[in-house]
């Protein structure tokens, strides 16, 4: 399944190791990753997807492929800014979110609009969102790996 992987362009240490056992942890398992394309998150993602011979999309924001990160094997140019954040969570089967600032908050709210399932490894807390439109916070990638592979069905 492909599985969008959304968070944070500026990332601590941690988080950036947290992201790339993500995507090792999805690429192992078979998944394709889908994601922003550019740096923090979305580079750690790739980067263990790709050490573990998953496939990465990244769909890009600017106008020109070359600007994704080393380890996009698709990348997808859209010209649409962060307009583009509902393409990255609209292309995959489920969402996990490490950290993040307002374009991750953005990415949340369209995939809860979707209905994709979405798992949170330190990311925001929404509350008042209705019973069943919530994340399901985790407190390891291995756990949000888990998580969306059981809820997509």
């Amino acid at each position: 399944m492909r599985v969008s992987v959304i968070g944070g362009s500026t990332v601590t240490d941690e988080q950036y190791q947290q992201a790339r056992e993500v995507g090792k942890l999805l690429g192992e398992h078979g998944h394709d990753v889908v994601c922003g394309g550019l740096t923090g998150v979305m580079e750690a993602v790739c980067r263990g997807a790709s050490e573990a011979g998953g496939h990465t999309i990244g769909i890009l924001p600017g106008e020109r492929r070359a600007d994704a990160n080393d380890y996009v094997q698709t990348a997808i140019a859209t010209g649409m800014g962060n307009a583009r954040n509902v393409l990255v969570v609209m292309n995959g089967a489920a969402v996990i979110a490490v950290d993040g600032g307002t374009g991750t908050l953005s990415e949340l709210g369209h995939a809860l609009d979707i209905n994709r399932p979405v798992a949170g490894l330190g990311t925001h807390r929404l509350d008042g969102v209705a019973d069943g439109d919530a994340i399901e916070h985790v407190d390891t990638p291995a756990e949000a790996v888990a998580y969306v592979e059981s809820a997509v069905q």
